[in-house]
């Protein structure tokens, strides 16, 4: 049903004259007279009659307005809505995050953005890189912060930053005081990993180095490696994501380049509005904690 015969005929009901809806739509008398009769033709009732000093509605034109009403209540309540979203003045913002980022870089940029939008509701989810990119193809997500890699073929991304790598010392180690080592330097280190698959884990450039690392214990979390690491049971890789949650007992010492090249941290992202805007304040997070790893380096 034409939304726009709609329209003209709640404004024809509501004045009670077609002359009156007429100068309140800005459209001449014969114009609304079309809209009515064809909205008639298409209903096959008679919505008005037609009296001396205006019109008055039929029984079916009584039925027909409540219905009119609802439709296009509905619909510009649809309208405002969409307008919000696309002032970034409501709707959801849903976003996606691999573990490390969201120990700052992610939260900082959250909340320096609903400062700024306090009307636009937050959401935060946690995965692997292949899953979250899979959920911003089902359209479970609007922006996905992840690794650069093949499974983000297909997406449009936004570079965030180049995420250095430290070795995670205790504080009396015998490299503890160096501002850099060589990953050659720990090949008779016990190390700390997330799994006894090297090549899946951070330390897997251990393996491009020269060496197969010895995984003394394996933990997934990373409370419980710097735990391990606080101890003096072992040593691990920390990506500089985490600056900001590392404990105060154990020391970070900067890979020499050749030994570690950066991660590479993406945005996949959807064409909302909101998604747009909040990619500056990831954008500006990043180059906080960047600053961060440069002054630890």
């Amino acid at each position: 049903m034409d939304t726009v015969r709609l329209t003209v005929f709640r404004v024809v009901a509501t004045l009670g004259s077609f002359t009156s809806a007429a100068k309140s739509l800005r459209y001449t008398q014969s114009a609304v007279s079309r809209q009515i009769a064809a909205l008639e033709d298409d209903l096959a009732v008679a919505l008005f009659d037609r009296e001396a000093r205006g019109v008055r509605l039929t029984e079916e034109g009584r039925v027909l307005l409540a219905h009119a009403e609802a439709v296009l209540d509905r619909l510009d309540v649809a309208r405002r809505e969409l307008a919000a979203l696309r002032a970034v003045d409501g709707g959801r913002l849903r976003i996606g995050a691999f573990a490390t980022a969201e120990a700052a870089l992610v939260p900082r940029a959250m909340a320096a953005f609903q400062r700024d939008f306090p009307n636009v509701e937050l959401s935060l989810s946690d995965g692997l890189t292949a899953a979250l990119a899979a959920r911003l193809r089902a359209g479970e997500l609007d922006v996905a912060v992840v690794n650069h890699g093949p499974a983000l073929d297909g997406l449009t991304t936004h570079h965030v930053l180049d995420d250095p790598q430290f070795v995670a010392l205790p504080p009396d180690h015998r490299l503890a005081r160096r501002k850099s080592v060589r990953l050659t330097e720990l090949a008779e280190e016990n190390w700390i990993a997330g799994s006894t698959t090297v090549e899946d884990t951070l330390i897997g450039a251990c393996l491009r180095s020269g060496f197969r690392p010895e995984v003394r214990y394996v933990v997934q979390e990373w409370t419980a490696k710097q735990g391990l690491v606080a101890a003096g049971l072992g040593v691990t890789l920390v990506p500089g994501l985490l600056m900001g949650a590392v404990r105060p007992d154990i020391v970070l010492t900067r890979l020499r380049s050749p030994d570690m090249t950066p991660r590479k941290v993406v945005a996949a992202v959807t064409d909302r509005a909101a998604v747009q805007r909040f990619l500056p304040y990831l954008t500006a997070s990043a180059r906080a904690l960047l600053t961060a790893c440069r002054a630890a380096g």
